[in-house]
């Protein structure tokens, strides 16, 4: 059974490979210009955070309605990832995160003014998505990221791929900065839309897919792509393991099959004795 299992996995490995040759060979090269003024101005900011967490564990949060139906004040005091618009569950959750991570372009725009003068820990955001909407301050990390699928253990020596989910680009950071185990909450894989893959739409109504209804609530939103967020999430599988680390799934009703699932009660006082 084992050798099923592994030749299962040595396949779906194989299938995320040739789908990232496709699109870095079909896509247009990266903006060298801008990567290389990137690199002069924002690259060596980055470099205290290389391994500063090694052997400790994190959360990484995500947006999903089942953060509703946990006690996320259990977090605080932990090391954790807020991700995209977290911050409007401040209005009736006292949640604490060590890291903040956005690099969608209509998410950043829209979340300007918590990203510049309310959330106030280390915000990684994208540069490209950010140019000319983000100004530069205190803490904010500016990360060059691009299309595709690729692991990246370091944004000091390669793009991170963004795998049409920001969670992907949180998991290379946190790999980035050596921890051990990760766990994921509030990623529950799993949307009402219709529409294309990635396609721009506006929200009409509540929005059901997240923790809030006012979330993409007549704005603008890209329709998910659960597909290439599988990828990405069997490449970090892969690069985590082979480094002898952990990426578990500790959320409620997550839909999310590709990361060992583990009780978020339990993770908690583990990771509060580890830490």
């Amino acid at each position: 059974m084992k050798f099923f299992g592994f030749k299962r996995e040595w396949n779906t490995l194989k299938y995320s490979i040739a789908k990232y040759r496709e699109v870095r060979y079909t896509q247009p090269p990266a903006d060298w210009k801008s990567y290389l003024l990137w690199q002069k101005n924002y690259l060596d900011s980055l470099r205290k955070y290389q391994n500063l967490h090694a052997g400790k564990e994190c959360f990484i949060i995500g947006n999903g309605p089942s953060l509703n139906q946990m006690d996320l004040t259990k977090l605080n005091g932990l090391y954790s990832f807020g991700m995209n618009k977290i911050y409007l569950i401040w209005d009736r959750v006292d949640l604490q995160f060590s890291y903040y991570v956005s690099v969608n372009p209509l998410v950043i725009k829209q979340s300007k003014n918590e990203i510049e003068n309310e959330i106030t820990c280390p915000r990684f955001i994208s540069h490209i998505a950010a140019q000319d909407v983000i100004d530069d301050g205190k803490d904010i990390e500016r990360v060059y990221t691009r299309s595709g699928w690729e692991f990246s253990s370091s944004p000091l020596k390669r793009m991170l791929s963004e795998s049409a989910t920001v969670t992907y680009v949180a998991l290379q950071l946190a790999f980035f900065m050596g921890f051990q185990n990760v766990y994921l909450i509030g990623v529950d894989h799993n949307f009402q839309q219709k529409g294309k893959p990635n396609e721009q739409q506006k929200m009409e109504g509540d929005d059901l897919n997240h923790f809030d209804k006012r979330y993409f609530s007549g704005q603008q939103w890209q329709l998910a792509d659960l597909e290439a967020s599988e990828i990405g999430y069997r490449m970090a599988q892969y690069y985590y393991s082979k480094a002898g680390r952990n990426i578990y799934n500790a959320g409620y009703d997550s839909k999310l099959e590709i990361f060992p699932k583990v009780d978020f009660d339990f993770v908690v006082r583990k990771t509060r004795a580890v830490n």
